[in-house]
């Protein structure tokens, strides 16, 4: 009996933490959508338009997480928009972005898109 408590222990244990794994993938994929949509908004204000969304990577590291995307304006100037959240395990993350226009900044700022000011 114990043995078999012992593998349905385990097999609990394996199932949490694959979730977390997937909660973690989501949160990740949502904060690149958030970031996404915040820069295709903060462009559009500034009568900048892409030819589509910007493409982004958020490497983690401990609880600073960095956002790096790529995209290209209609008239086919490169973006680079880079970005951090520190602290971004509390309740009140830390969030700075700079986005480049062929190599122009064109915001630098600790918000994107609606709410933004």
């Amino acid at each position: 009996m114990r043995r078999v408590l012992a593998l349905l222990a385990a097999a609990a244990l394996a199932a949490t933490l694959s979730g977390c794994k997937v909660m973690q993938r989501i949160s990740e994929e949502s904060y690149r959508n958030a970031v996404t949509d915040g820069v295709v908004a903060e462009l559009d204000k500034r009568g900048i338009p892409l030819k589509a969304r910007p493409s982004c990577r958020t490497p983690k590291t401990g609880d600073t997480v960095r956002v790096s995307c790529t995209a290209r304006t209609k008239a086919g100037q490169p973006v680079v928009v880079s970005g951090t959240a520190r602290d971004a395990d509390s309740a009140h993350p830390v969030e700075d972005y700079t986005v480049t226009v062929a190599g122009r900044r064109v915001l630098d700022q600790g918000c994107l898109g609606l709410g933004c000011t």
